[in-house]
């Protein structure tokens, strides 16, 4: 006779087989481990991965896979539980130490852990080999990545988010300070060149991309056409992996835009919090630290699609013999990844930049016009709401 779960949880992540698939894998193993709990998962697109309200998602669900710059505002609203008095203390440790660059970190804040990394992430380059080999191998510095661009096999994802991160990619790559305090995004010397290396490589990339996130930039790529590489695009290890796609992608490291420093993008992936008006608290953090342990990160999880947050899974020979080397080519790049603001009014500067960003790029204008701008936003995005 069928047992009846006695403890039902909702989760909520995004759709796409990274982000969604795994969940699905652990919650059904987690249940024949635990027959009496059931765990039901949705999803929602990219964007509104990025949009939607955290305490609207807070009121309807149990679990949340969530990306770091939200923890500000999610702090400040109380939507979710703080892990610090629910996760032994030796778990955060091994989460702190293990995990890799600053994905734990990056869901810490006012001395409080406010959900466990589970996915580790970073815009690196990617390409088309078979393709690529044809102009002369993979860009290594600024000019080649134009000179190739040129060539009209140059694919980047450019919607508003995308822009905005790929200028702070180029602000830090070019050795400026980022927020350095309360009046300045980054100084102007900094922000102009990184508008106009951005709107240099837009003249080479066709405008169509203006309308392709990262996730539609790698079907692209992978389903066949021209493009033979990208300088920033999230990884995703699905496409460095046999059989996920008709043409398989190779991810790695970034074009050198300045001679001395070493280039760094900015770190995403996803963590899983847990909502604080949940009714089912203990067995929703047992859950995750199930989902976040070290066997279920570099084995269920990486098997179902996941791409693991913890730096043993990112070593280990089995998950990069799958997935193409995508791990150990491109943990350089995470572990230099720098991590955004994460204040309560950020989301909403973050928008804002981006949109003006998108249509300077578009449309074109003054760089220190724009800077002046998003200066200007992100002084206002300060203040008390």
């Amino acid at each position: 006779m069928q047992q009846t779960a006695q403890t039902a949880l909702r989760g909520i992540s995004w759709n796409h087989s990274r982000g969604f698939t795994p969940m699905v894998a652990t919650s059904q193993r987690y249940h024949e481990l635990h027959p009496d709990v059931e765990i039901a998962w949705e999803h929602r697109s990219l964007q509104e991965f990025a949009d939607k309200p955290l305490p609207q998602l807070a009121e309807q669900f149990d679990l949340l896979v969530i990306d770091h710059p939200c923890i500000g505002f999610a702090a400040k609203s109380g939507a979710l539980l703080g892990l610090s008095a629910h996760v032994p203390g030796d778990v955060l440790q091994t989460q702190a130490r293990e995990s890799v660059g600053q994905s734990h970190w990056s869901y810490r804040l006012d001395a409080e852990q406010w959900a466990l990394a589970i996915d580790a992430a970073a815009p690196v380059s990617v390409s088309r080999p078979d393709l690529l080999e044809r102009y002369g191998g993979a860009p290594a510095t600024w000019d080649d990545l134009i000179a190739l661009g040129r060539k009209g096999v140059v694919a980047c994802p450019s919607i508003p988010l995308d822009v905005y991160g790929n200028f702070l990619n180029l602000c830090v790559s070019l050795g400026g300070g980022i927020f350095p305090d309360a009046e300045l995004v980054v100084e102007e010397s900094t922000g102009i060149a990184a508008l106009e290396m951005l709107r240099e490589l837009s003249s080479v990339v066709p405008h169509a991309f203006f309308r392709l996130d990262p996730i539609r930039t790698l079907e692209a790529m992978s389903q066949g056409g021209p493009w033979a590489y990208s300088p920033f695009v999230y990884g995703y290890s699905n496409y460095a992996r046999d059989g996920y796609a008709p043409h398989r992608l190779c991810f790695g490291e970034l074009v050198r835009v300045a001679a001395d420093i070493a280039p760094r993008t900015m770190l995403g992936g996803t963590g899983l919090a847990i909502s604080a008006k949940s009714r089912n608290l203990q067995v929703a953090v047992e859950y995750a630290m199930f989902v976040a342990n070290a066997e279920t990160q570099r084995g269920l999880y990486f098997q179902a699609g996941g791409q693991p947050a913890l730096r043993s899974a990112w070593t280990d020979g089995e998950t990069n013999r799958v997935a193409g080397n995508f791990f150990m080519n491109t943990l350089p790049v995470l572990e230099r990844a720098f991590v955004r603001p994460r204040y309560a009014g950020y989301l909403a500067f973050q928008d804002s930049a981006g949109l003006l960003i998108h249509e300077y790029l578009r449309e074109g204008g003054s760089a220190a016009a724009v800077l002046g701008k998003l200066n200007s936003l992100y002084r206002s995005s300060l203040e008390p709401a």
